[in-house]
């Protein structure tokens, strides 16, 4: 019987930023998902820094599925960048696509967008939901200002200590794989929501 290979969800904006290194970067990490036999999951553009990871990845030789609620296909929808398109009804079927089919999630540099989808899957791990990796890919210290305020707000009491090692950061794209691939969610996390259904009292952020 054959194995599913690990699958990796990658986030990341679909304007390419001011400075190369980060399309640089993004294509490095596309290619080193593909060397380690992981698929890439993705929201299916061409466009940016999206378009540098999964050309990178499919050049590599890596599969790489693509994710477009239908609103957005003739925007979003690449036939060079993909093996595989999934067409969903809207954003709310894409992200929970994207979720069900991948094994850890990692986000580039980007904007609105970026951010959101990857702090609802750090969310989602605080509460229980996911046992995945969650991180993000610091090129040229993009992500400082938001590691900084994750620090802040578990000093401020708003994060637990338990949570606040939840977001994976690094600016190797090779380290950063390595680090999501050794993840193991602290204990007490991932059967939070377990125990909040079943106690009726306990605290998922805890």
């Amino acid at each position: 019987m054959s194995t599913a290979p690990f699958s990796v969800c990658v986030y990341g904006g679909s304007r390419p930023g001011r400075k190369e290194s980060y399309s640089d970067a993004a294509a490095s990490l596309g290619r080193e998902i593909a060397k380690r036999g992981w698929r890439m999951i993705y929201g299916g553009g061409d466009n940016g820094l999206m378009g540098a990871v999964s050309r990178a990845a499919r050049a590599e030789g890596g599969a790489v599925l693509g994710v477009v609620p239908e609103s957005l296909v003739g925007l979003e929808r690449s036939r060079s960048a993909t093996d595989e398109v999934i067409v969903v009804a809207d954003m709310h079927a894409r992200k929970a696509k994207m979720a069900e089919l991948s094994d850890a999630f990692v986000a580039m540099p980007g904007g609105f967008g970026t951010l959101e989808e990857v702090f609802e899957m750090a969310t989602w791990q605080q509460l229980g939901f996911h046992r995945k990796a969650v991180g993000v890919l610091n090129s040229e210290g993009y992500y400082d200002s938001i590691l900084s305020f994750i620090s802040n707000a578990n000093a401020e009491g708003f994060i637990s200590d338990k949570s606040a090692g939840i977001l994976l950061s690094s600016a190797d794209p090779a380290e950063l794989l390595e680090n999501v691939g050794a993840y193991a969610v602290p204990e007490g996390i991932a059967a939070a929501h377990h125990a909040t259904k079943n106690a009726g009292h306990a605290d998922p952020r805890a």
